[in-house]
């Protein structure tokens, strides 16, 4: 059987959270038109603490940064950076980031009854099917992703 090509991320930080950290930013609550302009005015609210916003369990919460194009199609670009909450529980076509022999992956996991398949998001990736015989762990469950537009 012919080894199937991988797309691994490259890992250079994994960061923890720390809420207690970074400051808050200014958030304007009224809601802004993203066709004709709104005659509504913005009023300065409140401060925004993206880690309040993002981030439901900081103790079990890291960020990694993703390289390549496996996921595309999910809105996942190279140079992402993913927020990843190692608390939640694996779940059929929930995104993950896991660990493959010794290659860190992101991919959409389909969990059926007795097997595993990681599925990119680019058609010019294909599946791939976790069998007993390698060594796989999912590190966790990716809750959000940041790029820049």
């Amino acid at each position: 059987m012919a080894k199937q090509k991988t797309t691994p991320i490259k890992i250079t930080t994994i960061a923890p959270i720390d809420p207690k950290v970074g400051p808050a930013i200014p958030f304007l609550e009224s809601l802004i038109s993203a066709g004709f302009p709104s005659s509504a005015e913005n009023f300065l609210e409140k401060a925004l603490d993206l880690n309040e916003l993002l981030i439901d369990h900081p103790a079990a919460t890291y960020f990694i940064r993703v390289i390549g194009d496996s996921m595309i199609n999910a809105g996942i670009n190279s140079g992402d950076i993913l927020i990843v909450d190692r608390s939640l529980s694996v779940a059929n076509n929930k995104i993950v980031i896991a660990r493959l022999n010794d290659e860190f992956l992101v991919k959409r996991i389909k969990v059926c009854e007795n097997s595993i398949m990681l599925l990119p998001e680019n058609n010019r990736y294909k599946p791939i099917t976790v069998t007993q015989d390698m060594d796989f762990e999912v590190w966790g469950i990716v809750t959000c992703v940041i790029h820049q537009v």
